[in-house]
């Protein structure tokens, strides 16, 4: 074997040479009986690549490798090269870069304060008004303008606030109902349906002390009003999408209103008995199969349930900041009207989300039957308070019931909460209600407030208490 080696001339492999007296690697193996090398690569010991054989046999049922095929042995009969090759790497398909969803309208501009004058000069410079709809709260009026060709939207967004004294200018921002991953919920023996009971949640004859103070107002989604959770409920839905907007799913806020207010007798018993709900479905369905609403439309949600009387308004929806939801939730905070909303499910570490991250809101996050934080739930200074929301047993959208996931289910609960405090302190103001929720919530965190629960979760047996 060895003077069979001298006679090898100097050949250079991928910068290695054998020469005349060198010596072979340490990893190579000779036979001088077989006149063939086996070379072994640490980095595809364990890879099988499935090779064809180098005798003609391929692989056998009973998993015989090939020469090159189980962990990158090279035994002759082929190119030298392949002692340095070893086994072909394993390629996979690159995962094509995941599409980013529109954010906003594209060109197109909503705003708050212009008085027909400077939507006349407006239309002048290009731009088209759209959509116009007065609002009860800033006694103004919100208009849609498309804009013109050529301008980019920031310029146009700030032209048009220019427009007119303390006007408002944004995009017109998309906004999504905040429902977590569907995840399998064990529910035998009644487990989803009792949930609640994790948090104390009084019974429905808990008393007249436990009756909300109404009516309550939500914005969400299509809701079925003929589920049987919801017959004979008070609840008055208003659609604001145009009749041609394709309508958006009904399964979210079926689910949430049924939350709040579905019948006691139902498979999908609501938080509150006899209460009275006012539904604004603010959404429509994209083609995407997404529902989603136009910042425009949830301006005029608001607006319309603030100018219906409501005690509180329960937003299980999220997205970007917008100055003129901004300015809006500031207006109903004037009339002291409490306002709830979930925190979001994008995870831990994402960016707050709108509406929950203003102040003026009570921003809920979900944790389980545990008091273990849900794992997609947002977290952050902004956050409230907790409150159940995975595995929630609430109503399907056609019949029955199901459990769901997400801060959007978590939102109601404090939103029913807030609803029986208001009743029963009725001379307390929003703000100081909302107190009253952070104080007794059981602290389950760091001590005092933290960005995971917030004050802690929310403690239910002292609703009727107050």
């Amino acid at each position: 074997m060895k003077n069979r080696l001298l006679r090898l001339t100097a050949v250079s492999f991928c910068g290695l040479a054998l020469a005349n007296g060198d010596l072979l690697p340490s990893r190579m193996i000779g036979s001088a009986t077989t006149n063939s090398f086996a070379f072994i690569t640490p980095a595809h010991a364990d890879d099988d690549d499935g090779g064809d054989d180098d005798d003609g046999g391929g692989r056998s049922s009973s998993g015989r490798s090939s020469d090159r095929g189980s962990g990158g042995v090279w035994r002759g009969g082929s190119n030298l090269l392949d002692l340095f090759r070893g086994a072909p790497e394993k390629r996979t398909a690159r995962r094509p870069p995941p599409v980013r969803k529109p954010t906003h309208v594209p060109s197109e501009i909503i705003a708050l304060g212009l008085d027909d004058a400077s939507i006349q000069r407006l239309g002048e410079r290009g731009f088209t008004a759209r959509a116009r709809q007065p609002l009860g709260l800033s006694g103004s009026q919100i208009v849609k303008l498309s804009v013109p060709t050529g301008m980019t939207i920031e310029a146009a967004r700030q032209e048009i606030a220019a427009a007119s004294p303390g006007s408002v200018a944004d995009l017109n921002h998309y906004f999504e109902p905040n429902e977590g991953a569907v995840q399998p919920t064990p529910c035998g023996e009644g487990r989803c349906a009792l949930v609640r009971t994790a948090i104390g949640w009084p019974e429905p004859d808990a008393g007249k002390a436990c009756i909300a103070a109404g009516p309550i107002g939500l914005i969400d989604t299509a809701i079925n009003p003929d589920h049987p959770a919801l017959r004979g409920v008070e609840l008055d839905i208003v659609r604001l999408a145009a009749d041609e907007a394709p309508e958006s799913g009904r399964q979210h806020g079926t689910a949430v209103a049924a939350l709040i207010a579905g019948r006691q007798d139902s498979r999908a018993p609501g938080l509150l008995r006899n209460a009275r709900l006012i539904a604004v479905d603010a959404f429509q369905k994209t083609r995407g199969d997404t529902d989603v609403a136009e910042t425009y439309d949830l301006v005029r949600a608001i607006d319309l349930l603030a100018t219906r009387g409501v005690t509180v308004i329960n937003m299980s929806l999220s997205g970007p900041h917008n100055q003129l939801l901004e300015k809006t939730v500031e207006l109903v905070a004037k009339r002291d009207i409490l306002q709830v909303a979930a925190a979001g499910n994008d995870g831990p570490r994402a960016k707050p989300v709108y509406p929950a991250a203003y102040p003026q809101l009570i921003a809920v996050t979900a944790v389980d039957r545990n008091f273990r934080p849900y794992r997609r739930a947002a977290q952050g200074d902004h956050i409230d308070v907790a409150a159940l929301g995975t595995g929630v047993w609430t109503a399907a959208s056609v019949d029955g019931g199901r459990p769901r996931t997400g801060t959007s289910f978590a939102a109601p609960f404090v939103t029913a909460a807030v609803a029986i405090l208001r009743a029963s302190n009725p001379s307390l103001s929003a703000e100081e209600i909302g107190k009253l929720v952070a104080q007794t919530a059981e602290d389950v965190g760091a001590p005092g407030k933290d960005p995971v629960f917030g004050w802690g979760v929310l403690n239910a047996r002292e609703l009727c208490r107050q």
